[in-house]
């Protein structure tokens, strides 16, 4: 239920009831602060609340720009003392916009962004408000790369959280994979750390268990040693080749090795001069794939996807690993677009399901949308599923469904798209979504992010956060 906007001075309680935050207290917390509280007449407001999703438009009572792990401890128990709804805010990536709540307080944690690598023993200490390219940035300096998602702009506190996908995930695992420790703000305003010593249990649950537990304010991570180049392939082939393109990347998929990281994308043909106008706006399948070895075993590796077929264009080489990062950015511009992003784990991709995928890619209601084929197995699917709350991994794809558009009278339209395909691929799902790719969590929806491991998350969230602050 969408709540109504508060006035100026008024927040939301749990309850429902308004409370008047110059009367309860503000002007204090604020002074306790190293950083800073934004209310809606800051002159800095509507820049401070938005998030890179263009359709949330969300009004909070009160946002706390936290510098430090104390700052959000303070916040929290200002939040509990007086009842108040609160959401907390990294990167506000996630497409749901659950960065921002009506009416309520926003931790804001994106000053919290230092970066200390230490190359000798390969560990990366994070802030939890950086972002991919931050991090990205700090590592390769040492030629080193924490396994992260792939466009830049993105928190690694909320991709962490949630799994996190990226091009080095069936070498090294997914981010919550190469997560060491975490420093944790509880429900109750404690600061507490959590490693495979102490609080091993809350770890477990850091590890793909979403934001259920606390406020992370630093991770540190695994590195691993990468770059500067790598090899990047991008094979673009037209409609008439669609389908046999996608039984190709079924067989080639299934044999690659564990330097590779795949997508096979299903798309509208944008006017780009490296592909043929006749192809313009046409469905067309591309693969895009990183080798996470030296360059010349990258170019070796990844012959097979340059190789097979007729391609429109083939824009494959050597790359620096930052610009791999940096490869769909442009694509995913903050608060232009409009975003609806789901998911659905699948064992296979049969001819039916191609076909399925090739007719709803033709009839997408906007030319900035598609449908990706994230190759799985390698390091990802040798955790064991109960390992981390991230649960099973045993599918052979992530698909990744993404409704991107820039008008809001083409809302409904866009979002009943993106739900037709994840329905087309129930046939062959495993049942799972992927919890960085939620849709806007509807109502009456109850998607499974952790599959046999949903009871254990419940138990760990009761233990940590017994009344759900």
């Amino acid at each position: 239920m969408t709540m109504p906007t508060v006035t100026t001075h008024q927040a939301f309680t749990r309850s429902g009831a308004t409370v008047d935050l110059v009367e309860i207290g503000i002007a204090d917390l604020d002074g306790a602060l190293d950083g800073r509280l934004v209310g809606p007449t800051s002159p800095e407001y509507d820049i401070v609340r938005r998030v890179w999703n263009g359709m949330i438009d969300v009004r909070p009572a009160l946002i706390a720009k936290c510098a430090t792990a104390d700052d959000v401890a303070a916040v929290v128990r200002f939040v509990r003392r007086h009842d108040l709804v609160m959401s907390v805010r990294a990167g506000g990536h996630n497409a749901a916009g659950v960065a921002l709540v009506e009416g309520g307080v926003v931790i804001d944690v994106r000053e919290i962004n230092h970066a200390h690598i230490d190359a000798d023993a390969s560990i990366v200490r994070a802030g939890g408000g950086i972002t991919i390219g931050e991090l990205d940035n700090a590592t390769q300096a040492h030629e080193l790369a924490v396994p992260l998602g792939v466009v830049t702009e993105t928190g690694v506190a909320g991709l962490t959280l949630g799994g996190g996908y990226g091009w080095l995930r069936r070498k090294y695992g997914l981010s919550c994979d190469n997560l060491l420790e975490a420093e944790v703000v509880t429900a109750d305003g404690r600061i507490v750390r959590a490693s495979e010593t102490e609080n091993s249990d809350l770890l477990w649950g850091l590890r793909g268990g979403g934001g259920n537990f606390g406020i992370a304010t630093e991770f540190v991570y695994r590195a691993v040693p990468l770059g500067p180049d790598v090899y990047f392939s991008v094979v673009m082939h037209s409609t008439a080749d669609a389908a046999e393109a996608l039984l190709f990347y079924e067989e080639w998929s299934a044999a690659a090795t564990d330097e590779v990281s795949a997508l096979a994308v299903t798309w509208l043909a944008p006017e780009m001069e490296e592909i043929p106008a006749e192809h313009h706006g046409t469905p067309i399948v591309t693969f895009v794939a990183m080798h996470s070895g030296s360059v010349d075993e990258g170019e070796a590796g990844l012959a097979p996807l340059r190789e097979w077929g007729e391609p429109i264009a083939d824009l494959s080489g050597p790359m620096p690993y930052l610009e791999v990062q940096q490869f769909f950015d442009e694509d995913y511009p903050k608060w232009e677009k409009r975003y609806y992003w789901t998911s659905s784990y699948i064992h296979s991709l049969d001819g039916e399901l191609i076909d399925d995928l090739m007719r709803l890619t033709a009839s997408m209601p906007s030319g900035h949308s598609n449908v990706d084929l994230w190759q799985m197995g390698g390091a990802v699917s040798r955790v064991p599923a109960d390992a981390t709350a991230f649960g099973d991994r045993s599918a052979r794809y992530l698909v990744g469904i993404e409704a991107n558009w820039e008008d809001a009278a083409d809302d409904a339209a866009n979002m009943a798209w993106a739900r037709e395909v994840r329905v087309a691929t129930e046939r062959v799902a495993t049942g799972a979504r992927y919890a960085n790719f939620p849709g806007l969590y509807e109502e009456g929806e109850e998607p499974d992010f952790f599959g046999g491991n949903t009871d254990r998350v419940a138990g760990l969230k009761a233990q940590w956060d017994p009344q759900n602050v």
